[in-house]
């Protein structure tokens, strides 16, 4: 009997760092796996600490790209964010929204609490017809390249681990417990329904 693939979604902020780190993860090791981000806006830094620089979700990650060229190439290459694009690009076209999918998953992993609120308020408000579950799980992380790759390490470990759960409502706590002993991080979850 083949098991069906995890349908996996990973929510971050703006749909361009953390999100897209563990959507290159995922898609290599063969997940069917789609990445949003939950803000208004992708937001990304700026000249300044309190002046980021914004986009609206429809901006692809090829015209965000040449306009950081074009703002300061010498500082967008060094802070990483134009290799974060180039990664991006190679994956999709531009950022989506998580409140504008309607497609349905196994698992939606977040990547901060506020995230996880925002995807569960969603999901709230959304008419149920299925009654399908879909497991949500924050694995936090801090927005910076290091933390993004130890954090989507993890979500890949939950994804191989739940694929092979042969009862993944059963399993989930237990294996969530496991994982949080190896990692020392700890995991919010729920359940919600489509």
């Amino acid at each position: 009997m083949s098991v069906s693939p995890l349908k996996v979604a990973v929510v971050c902020m703006s749909n361009m760092n953390r999100s897209m780190e563990a959507h290159s993860i995922l898609r290599k090791k063969g997940f069917s796996v789609r990445s949003f981000g939950a803000g208004s806006r992708v937001r990304l830094p700026g000249t300044a600490r309190n002046l980021p620089v914004v986009y609206d979700f429809s901006t692809t990650y090829e015209q965000m790209h040449k306009d950081l060229v074009r703002i300061d190439r010498e500082r967008y290459t060094s802070n990483g964010i134009l290799h974060i694009l180039g990664r991006n690009e190679r994956i999709k076209p531009r950022p989506e929204r998580f409140q504008e999918c309607r497609d349905r998953f196994d698992v939606i992993f977040t990547c901060e609490e506020s995230v996880y609120d925002r995807v569960i308020e969603e999901l709230w408000v959304r008419e149920q017809e299925t009654c399908q579950p879909v497991y949500v799980i924050n694995v936090n992380m801090d927005d910076n390249t290091e933390d993004a790759t130890l954090g989507s390490l993890i979500i890949c470990e939950l994804c191989e681990r739940l694929q092979q759960a042969e009862d993944m409502e059963g399993s989930l706590v237990e294996l969530l417990l496991a994982v949080e002993r190896k990692t020392g991080r700890s995991f919010l979850h729920t359940v919600c329904f489509y």
